[in-house]
């Protein structure tokens, strides 16, 4: 078995914001040799994290309008009090209770076994920033 790591580094814009990476993973998997397998995504942020869910404009807009309802920003969050990065960012470390850091894709002839609807998202929940990371390891045979 070989393996292989990578990062994607992802600027971000808005305070919430869903970012479809699936093009740059797709990229990065055609470019290495591993054939079969399995590809790991992991946020390396305590306020962003990655998903697998469908692409499509409204959905994303109602996914957008959830997460700030979960839990509103400057809501009285004792994180906010005396935030160690400066950031009143209790709402984001909140949020990510119901999200994931990491998702495993399985990889067959050098394609992500994603189903029909399937797009690998990134989510920004304390942002902008101007560098997020994304870690990438594949796994597998040629």
């Amino acid at each position: 078995m070989r393996f292989h790591c990578e990062s994607l580094t992802i600027p971000t814009s808005a305070p919430i914001q869903i970012i479809d990476v699936t093009e740059r993973v797709r990229d990065l998997l055609k470019a290495n040799p591993i054939r079969n397998g399995h590809l790991i995504l992991a946020s390396s942020h305590t306020t962003a994290f990655v998903a697998l869910n469908e692409r499509e404009t409204m959905l994303q807009q109602d996914m957008l309008d959830f997460l700030a309802r979960v839990a509103p920003p400057g809501a009285g969050y004792r994180h906010d009090r005396d935030p160690v990065d400066g950031r009143p960012n209790a709402h984001s470390h909140l949020i990510g209770l119901f999200m994931n850091a990491s998702e495993i894709i399985p990889v067959a002839d050098g394609e992500l076994m994603l189903g029909g609807w399937q797009s690998v998202f990134f989510i920004e929940l304390d942002g902008p920033r101007e560098a997020r990371k994304l870690r990438i390891q594949i796994a597998g045979e040629d």
